[in-house]
């Protein structure tokens, strides 16, 4: 079922995050949005110590980078970070621009590199998030409190780690805690718009990576964790109407499971995460107390 009627240039426009921008024009954002990150990476990269290209699997793809803080303690918390980009854009080149804030907390950040469409299909994108997360936890054994962070498409890949079957898998991550930042949860309205034009997710490929649909799966494996899904005030309806659903009418909120929805006032679907590169922003605030309680 198509949620805007027949109208295909309706659907297409909600799911065009740059079009309801209120900073600046369309392609304008999204330059400025690359920019911000380029830049946060950068500044990232000069405040901790990194180690580039780690490899979590065997694809060219399959690599990560880790931002690590001067600290003695043993125990670290360790934030993994999944990038958007629409499956299709974007990479962990330029994606360690949360760390800025979390390096003088003695917090690791691990930016995660996947391949993007036309080269990665959905399924593979999410097999190679989960497997990341399995090697990470394998390659860090002193993590204190493993968090996921998401934005976007990578906030979906977050959302199906939280609703991956560990048992096909060498362990089971303990993950405290998930920001879910404008994210889809339910790939079925993008199938007849753009974004599916690499992608070439048939009806079956949507239902199977739907979070939205994963909901038992996630409270059977993640129960413990603390989610946030977060929407920015500036989304579009249809992305707003995501993020409300899989908050509450898939359940999660029902399922009891400790999960907030949070609106965040004065972001589009870009500046909503570019902030993060702020430690006084309200999520980045509300991530560092998350690792503080745990």
């Amino acid at each position: 079922k198509r949620r805007w009627g027949d109208s295909p240039l309706e659907l297409e426009k909600q799911y065009s995050p740059s079009r309801w921008s209120h900073r600046m024009a369309a392609d304008d954002v999204i330059k400025a949005h690359v920019k911000a990150l380029k830049e946060g990476t950068a500044q990232a990269r000069g405040l901790a110590q990194t180690l580039l290209d780690v490899p979590y699997g065997d694809g060219d793809g399959e690599k990560m980078d880790v931002y690590i803080p001067s600290t003695n303690s043993l125990d670290v918390n360790l934030v993994i970070y999944i990038h958007g980009g629409y499956w299709q854009f974007l990479s962990k080149e330029e994606s360690g621009f949360m760390a800025v804030p979390l390096i003088g907390k003695g917090v690791v950040v691990v930016a995660v590199g996947y391949d993007i469409a036309p080269k990665g299909d959905m399924d593979l994108m999410v097999s190679q998030v989960r497997r990341s997360i399995v090697s990470v936890v394998q390659q860090y054994s002193h993590i204190s409190g493993l968090y996921l962070c998401g934005h976007s498409a990578g906030a979906h890949l977050a959302a199906m780690v939280l609703s991956t079957d560990w048992s096909q898998h060498s362990l089971a991550p303990q993950i405290k805690g998930a920001f879910l930042v404008s994210g889809i949860y339910d790939l079925l309205p993008i199938l007849p718009t753009y974004v599916n034009e690499p992608l070439k997710m048939t009806e079956e490929v949507a239902v199977r990576n739907s979070p939205s649909r994963l909901v038992p799966q996630l409270k059977l494996s993640s129960s413990s964790c603390q989610i946030v899904v977060a929407v920015a005030e500036n989304d579009s309806p249809e992305f707003r109407k995501q993020s409300e659903e899989y908050f509450q009418v898939r359940a999660l909120s029902t399922a009891g499971l400790n999960v907030t929805l949070e609106d965040v006032v004065n972001t589009d679907h870009f500046s909503i995460i570019e902030q993060l590169v702020n430690e006084e922003y309200h999520l980045t605030k509300l991530l560092v107390k998350m690792m503080e309680k745990s």
